[in-house]
């Protein structure tokens, strides 16, 4: 779980739950988080996620670490 101090949801205009997701979106643009990983900090189911980025236009760059990290976060979450 992520705290976001109230000011800076006041300063946004953003809910909690919106700023987490603005913040997985611009941490996966920037490679920094894996589609999975991003998802999951933003608390949404990953084909949201990836509903998410194609209606903002955001292409989904996926390699082969990152497809590995996914497949490990699958078998830790036992799925």
């Amino acid at each position: 779980m992520v705290f976001i101090p109230e000011e800076f949801l006041r300063a946004t205009r953003l809910t909690h739950k919106e700023l987490l997701l603005e913040i997985a979106i611009m941490l996966f643009q920037k490679e920094k988080l894996t589609m999975g990983q991003a998802a999951r900090l933003a608390e949404i189911p990953q084909y949201q996620f990836q509903m998410t980025l194609a209606s903002r236009g955001i292409s989904i760059h996926y390699d082969v670490q990152g497809y590995r990290e996914d497949l490990d976060t699958l078998n830790h979450l036992g799925l």
